[in-house]
């Protein structure tokens, strides 16, 4: 098996556009959460979610940056996250191939859980006030969930493998994970992997919060989303993109690539339980399988970026799986989604691209509004409320779906 890195980041979330951005709002314990902006929330119990912040300020989102004024009316939401954070990710990586050969050993696996949500929304309110005949010819291609993948690689003439998954909440760290393996057995050299949500939409947080799945503190939005604290009552939802670059380790180094980590863990395995309570097993077994794959013990990894979400059920039975693999070691463990909320489709991306960060630099996000923790889980180092300093080794990415889905990635120092 050939070994793969990890040679460029792209990322845009609720705490703003651009690596950067991301990575000194979330060293800063700062949240991304506030009321919703988006549409009348008045007839649902929650009036909060993290939404990308745009604008032409640094840090902000500039869809006229991404695409033209016609493309952004063709393209859904979902599709225009993810071709922010795949531009920023080829910038980052420095390679654009040139030859036929280089772009047919370059490919894209990009995925979303909901896909084109709002154009779905938009041409089914159109078909009921203007009749089936007045649908945009647009509308079939910007809901599909490779759309993204398509249009990344169409914009760089990447011709490798090009793929989409959608496993729920479980679908950057599967695309992730799947990119690596094509590396692996040398399907490609290199791959864009990623993922996107742009789910703000009534629609489906009503449908979330009839599953009582939702955060109703709605007076104070960022302290909603409190992984592990005794006050948590859901999550808080969100949307973003994460991409990053994939690369056969000697072709990086030949190019001299900048390499941030080595993607040495994949592990993925099914709850078979229940299509939206957790089962601990599953989670379990996905990351003894990532710790197996990289030929590693549990004692060699240093931080676990949690799944997290600020459910009641959810983060102990995450604690309780991660317990059991672990054992007493002293790991530590953050969540990430205390300050973006959950990107659903997108968080698994995201949080790859934070635990890399947090490798190469040695610094752990905090898991920040954990007042009062789960008494189960004192003594057991969540870093509470501000980032910790630790030489970091490998660290662990855990992302868990509705469907009884999980996909655990490890990263390591190269």
């Amino acid at each position: 098996m050939r070994r793969v890195v990890v040679t460029g980041l792209g990322v845009v979330s609720p705490l703003g556009a651009g690596v950067a951005a991301n990575w000194d709002a979330l060293l800063m314990g700062q949240s991304g959460i506030g009321t919703i902006t988006r549409f009348d929330s008045s007839s649902i119990p929650v009036h909060i979610d993290g939404e990308v912040p745009e604008g032409t300020e640094s840090g902000k989102l500039d869809l006229n940056q991404v695409a033209s004024p016609k493309d952004q009316r063709h393209f859904d939401r979902v599709t225009l996250l993810g071709l922010a954070a795949a531009d920023e990710a080829m910038r980052d990586c420095g390679y654009k191939p040139e030859t036929e050969e280089e772009k047919a050993a370059f490919g894209v696996i990009f995925g979303s859980g909901q896909g084109g949500a709002q154009s779905f929304r938009d041409g089914a309110a159109t078909v009921q006030k203007m009749g089936a005949m007045k649908i945009s010819p647009f509308f079939i291609p910007s809901i599909l969930i490779n759309q993204t993948a398509g249009q990344i690689s169409i914009r760089y003439g990447l011709a490798g493998p090009n793929q989409a998954c959608s496993t729920a909440c479980a679908t950057g760290s599967h695309a992730i994970g799947d990119a690596a393996r094509l590396i692996k057995e040398n399907y490609a050299d290199v791959m864009l992997a990623g993922s996107s949500e742009a789910a703000l939409l009534l629609e489906c947080l009503a449908g979330f919060a009839q599953l009582r799945a939702l955060s109703t503190h709605n007076d104070e939005p960022q302290k909603a989303s409190r992984p592990w604290d005794k006050a948590r009552d859901g999550f808080v939802m969100g949307e973003g993109a994460g991409a990053l670059v994939l690369e056969e380790y000697e072709h990086a180094k030949a190019r001299g690539a900048k390499i941030y980590a080595e993607v040495v863990g994949y592990g993925l395995s099914g709850d078979a339980y229940h299509i939206t309570a957790p089962g601990g097993t599953g989670a379990e077994r996905a990351m003894k399988m990532a710790l197996r794959q990289a030929e590693m013990n549990p004692e060699e990894v240093d931080y676990i970026n949690a799944h997290g979400t600020s459910t009641p059920a959810g983060d102990l039975t995450e604690f309780r799986a991660v317990k059991q693999v672990f054992g007493d070691y002293p790991v530590a463990m953050s969540s990430t989604k205390s300050m973006t909320g959950h990107l659903l489709g997108g968080a698994g991306s995201v949080e790859g691209v934070f635990s890399v960060l947090a490798l190469m630099n040695n610094v752990m996000p905090p898991t920040v509004n954990l007042d009062d923790p789960e008494e189960e889980t004192k003594g057991f180092n969540l870093v509470p409320h501000t980032a910790q300093e630790k030489p970091l080794r490998a660290v662990l990415s855990n992302s868990f779906g509705f469907g009884g889905t999980n996909a655990c990635l490890i990263f390591k120092k190269v």
